[in-house]
């Protein structure tokens, strides 16, 4: 069973506790308007335009297939910006026991791995077996989800799942499928379960004024989420739209207020949640 990786990050202190090892997986089951790694969002249609437009030749097409030679890249993501298709062509497939063998180079200096995208649930055997593994290792295992796939259905993957990191982009259907192209139930039905399993490590909402309305959004996940025995230990990110990385037709997109956030933030105070983080 293999995966398809976009990268590997060796170092991070912003996705879960301590320092983490990060697995970005390619691909995407939502469209959001807002992507910063739009990149990530769909598998590599091997149409060519890229090779083409490569100033280094680290593309060349063999056998109908792009062929990525990493050794002659120089990052300049020329193919990225001329690929239609919201894809890379600098990615690996993996197994399990491969992407292990990049995490296990950090292990004296991380606290656990996390895994993201793209959307990572995509790759359910492979994110349990990776898993197991770092368990074996010591090592503390996040997902980082748009909760788009039913972690009902994979018992597996929770047992060694510590935590899932899980985005609900806003709390309105409507809105939900103006930004993302799909209705949100099976993301709160995720929350929920989650919730209920003492999963839920964090809840993240990326806060962009033209598209909804922030704050009744906010409000609306924070009621939700009170339900649940222990809801206050849930951290709540909200992350500001910034267009760095955007597509360039959603790029006009405003950044909200500091002082916009800081009321949403002492709205979940006022609810009783006690880690609240503004980005």
């Amino acid at each position: 069973m293999k995966a398809v990786v976009n990268h590997i990050l060796p170092f991070s202190s912003v996705d879960g506790p301590g320092n983490r090892t990060v697995i970005f997986f390619q691909g995407c089951n939502l469209d959001c308007k807002y992507c910063h790694n739009p990149e990530t969002r769909n598998l590599c249609g091997h149409c060519g335009d890229c090779v083409k437009s490569c100033p280094t030749g680290a593309l060349l097409k063999r056998e109908n297939k792009v062929v990525y030679q990493k050794d002659k890249c120089v990052d300049c993501d020329t193919c990225i910006k001329v690929c239609k298709q919201g894809a890379s062509p600098k990615t690996k497939e993996m197994t399990a026991k491969e992407i292990f063998a990049a995490v296990k180079k950090q292990i004296p200096f991380i606290r656990g791995i996390t895994v993201s995208g793209g959307e990572c649930s995509l790759y359910p055997q492979v994110v349990e077996e990776l898993f197991v593994l770092a368990k074996e290792a010591g090592l503390s295992t996040l997902m980082d989800s748009n909760g788009m796939i039913s972690f009902k259905e994979y018992p597996g993957l929770l047992q060694y799942t510590d935590g899932v990191m899980l985005d609900i982009k806003c709390f309105k259907e409507k809105d939900h499928i103006k930004i993302t192209g799909h209705p949100n139930t099976m993301v709160l039905e995720n929350a929920a379960y989650l919730a209920q399993l003492n999963k839920l490590e964090e809840v993240r909402m990326v806060i962009v004024p033209d598209l909804y309305e922030g704050k009744e959004s906010v409000k609306k996940t924070g009621e939700f989420l009170r339900k649940f025995p222990g809801f206050e230990k849930i951290r709540i990110k909200l992350i500001a739209f910034r267009p760095m990385g955007v597509r360039k037709e959603y790029a006009h997109y405003k950044t909200p207020e500091q002082e916009s956030l800081e009321e949403m933030r002492s709205l979940l105070q006022k609810m009783g949640f006690e880690t609240i983080i503004l980005i």
